[in-house]
């Protein structure tokens, strides 16, 4: 992925930042903000390093985990059209109405692939839920 860097097994995520003319990096799946700041790519990776530790340090110190614990749900804003078509979909054709979670328990899983450009307004998703040739792959069970 662009603007990914990996230190010390954990990944963060770079950007610049032309207001201060400086890089910024922020570690990603941690269960708090871990950022750090420099001019050059060299300086990053040592201030990003140096941060992780005091991070990891702290996190021992405090006996947590330095992970973050996803809870598996994932919620995305998509319009109201959108909603209606996945809400048909998973109902599998059925005339009473159904919750969208009710497939969990079902056997078989169905996999649904809808346009990216079905999002509410001003809602884009990442490049890994729209890598696929446009398509968001829900998933649907």
């Amino acid at each position: 992925m662009k603007n990914m860097l990996e230190i010390n097994g954990y990944r963060a995520v770079i950007q610049f930042d032309p207001d201060i003319d400086m890089f910024r990096g922020e570690f990603v799946g941690l269960n708090d903000g871990a950022d750090f700041y420099a001019r050059d790519i060299a300086s990053l990776k040592a201030e990003g390093e140096a941060s992780l530790k005091v991070f990891l340090a702290m996190c021992r110190e405090d006996g947590v985990e330095p992970g973050k614990q996803y809870s598996g749900k994932f919620n995305v804003r998509i319009s109201p059209e959108l909603h209606a078509t996945i809400a048909v979909r998973c109902g599998g054709g059925r005339q009473e109405p159904q919750s969208m979670d009710h497939g969990r328990t079902a056997p078989r899983r169905r996999r649904l692939s809808l346009p990216v450009a079905g999002f509410a307004a001003g809602c884009r998703p990442t490049e890994a839920l729209a890598a696929d040739g446009g398509l968001l792959d829900l998933g649907v069970r």
